[in-house]
């Protein structure tokens, strides 16, 4: 039987980050919305122009994310290796994500590596470091944003 105050801890950084990949690849972008703190900070440091390079709070994130699905459908993420740092409550993750591009039915691989910072079983920030260089043209042009709204 597990001592009470083990159950009662909030999940550590990895258990956030391997529960965010399940509710990708269930599709459920609301989900993933719903793991970030309210004050959460998801960043994008290597987005081209017109991405945001940076998302303030939930609400931000959720919308941000909404139609992820109209655009990409991920079916995977055959590697996934984290990595712990010398603070608990961060971690780093190399992932692949493979699937496919929905307006073209192109093969979709991204590799990315996020340092993620989890606090009470939630993201409180998000750094997303992903290529743009290996987006699909179709999927980078339906996602941008106008310049006078980033």
């Amino acid at each position: 039987m597990t001592p009470p105050h083990l159950t009662d801890a909030p999940p550590d950084a990895a258990a956030v980050v391997r529960r965010g990949l399940d509710l990708l690849l269930a599709k459920d972008m609301g989900g993933w919305a719903g793991l970030c703190h309210d004050d959460a900070v998801v960043e994008f440091p290597f987005a081209p122009p017109g991405y945001p390079r940076r998302l303030d709070g939930r609400a931000a994130v959720e919308a941000y994310v909404a139609d992820y699905t109209d655009h990409i459908d991920l079916h995977a993420f055959p590697t996934v290796e984290i990595h712990r740092t010398t603070a608990p409550e961060t971690v780093i993750v190399e992932m692949r994500a493979t699937g496919r591009t929905v307006a073209t039915g192109e093969p979709y691989v991204m590799d990315y590596i996020a340092v993620v910072t989890v606090r009470d079983g939630r993201f409180v920030r998000y750094r997303d470091y992903w290529n743009p260089l290996a987006l699909p043209g179709s999927t980078l042009d339906a996602k941008s944003v106008p310049a006078d709204a980033a």
